[in-house]
């Protein structure tokens, strides 16, 4: 039986699934995953995940104290809900999850490895070694920098939002484990420029970057492991077999588990090891000026980092929802309780009529199966309406 080219890319490559979709994870088994603030705010829209943002809320909650401001709240439970996520998906995958540093603090270095030492103790509080987390921080030189001081200490990272190859030797001197160039928002720069509907794969602009980089690497010895990202199609993902690693979503994991043709390998290390490569250097003065002379990756890393700081504001609102809903059933249900422990008074778990000293109408929008008889859960569900009509 033929084989399907997921099957064979993973003869050549470490496949790891780019969501936070947990339920997705455990389809496609991959070896790694990774996550975004993009993902982890889809994800916990998600009604199959509301369990998670919950118990990360209430258990924020119970730390902050009962009287904190649900601003408070919501901070310290920004950060659990991406390691509450990494936690669920190591339960699955046998290899690393990668969390995010918050990416408001992307030219802060200080303020970035303060950041990714919190979410480091957080994972190996609940038992999980730093040897199974890659923390994400984007490729801007101070981000780079917090990453070879996190190196040094032990501390895996993942350089994401990369575009250029300064920033990729970059990564490499300072001896970042990983890095995540983004072969597919490179494309659509270019096609925005030129005005191109497509490219093929040979001619892709981020295949193109992305081979670059992976012959740099390889011609020079660097250890720094190179994971091809934010694919378009499944052109760009074949063009790049053989690369170290490939985060591929659910939807492009799907295409190539049912496909099959064959899927020669296009990225080879020792191929690379005999191109013709001038070695660079680099330092601050190096990098910033060949950032500015390249608008691709200057834009497109300014604009990722806009785009997830979006996305960590729109986690924060929902957050912040979800903890005023969870608060507000939390003080019904207390109040039920309350009313309950008053009415009920031979303890048999109902209110009857009798029992009840309250108007009829309160009583018969309490009673809603019109039974007679007013339960706990009735008393809880029915408990605004009750209000309503009491005047309260």
């Amino acid at each position: 039986m033929a084989k399907t080219l997921l099957e064979q890319l993973r003869e050549m490559t470490i496949v790891v699934a780019d969501t936070g979709d947990i339920d997705a994870i455990e389809k496609f088994t991959p070896r790694d995953a990774t996550t975004n603030p993009s993902l982890i705010t889809a994800a916990a829209q998600m009604p199959q995940y509301q369990e998670i943002v919950d118990q990360t809320l209430k258990q924020a909650r119970e730390d902050a104290g009962t009287n904190a401001p649900a601003a408070d709240v919501v901070s310290l439970a920004f950060d659990r809900l991406a390691v509450s996520f990494g936690r669920r998906i190591l339960n699955i995958i046998p290899g690393r999850v990668s969390t995010e540093v918050d990416a408001r603090l992307s030219y802060d270095t200080e303020a970035t490895i303060a950041k990714a030492h919190d979410l480091i103790a957080q994972y190996e509080a609940a038992g999980v070694s730093r040897q199974q987390v890659l923390i994400k921080i984007a490729s801007t030189w101070e981000g780079i920098r917090a990453a070879e001081v996190l190196e040094k200490e032990g501390i895996h990272c993942n350089l994401t939002l990369l575009f250029g190859i300064h920033q990729a030797v970059a990564c490499a001197e300072a001896g970042v484990t990983l890095i995540s160039p983004f072969v597919g928002r490179i494309l659509d720069w270019y096609k925005k420029e030129t005005g191109r509907e497509s490219y093929p794969p040979t001619e892709d602009p981020g295949v193109l970057s992305v081979t670059k980089i992976y012959n740099y690497y390889k011609k020079f010895g660097y250890k720094t492991e190179i994971m091809g990202a934010s694919f378009r199609n499944i052109g760009e993902i074949t063009e790049l077999a053989g690369c170290d690693l490939l985060t591929i979503s659910p939807a492009l994991l799907a295409q190539l588990k049912s496909t099959t043709e064959d899927l020669p390998r296009k990225l080879d290390a020792q191929k690379a090891a005999t191109e013709d490569i001038e070695k660079m250097s680099m330092d601050k003065e190096t990098f910033e000026r060949m950032h500015a002379a390249d608008p691709m990756a200057s834009q497109k890393l300014e604009e990722g980092i806009n785009g997830f700081s979006k996305a960590l504001v729109a986690l924060e609102k929902l957050l912040e929802e979800r903890l005023t809903r969870l608060e507000g059933e939390a003080t019904v249900n207390h109040a039920a309780k309350d009313i309950f422990r008053v009415y009920d008074l031979d303890g048999d778990g109902f209110i009857t009529r009798e029992e009840w000293a309250g108007t009829d109408a309160v009583f018969d929008a309490l009673d809603m199966n019109h039974d007679g008889k007013i339960s706990p859960e009735e008393i809880a569900a029915g408990l605004g309406a009750a209000f309503h009509l009491a005047g309260v």
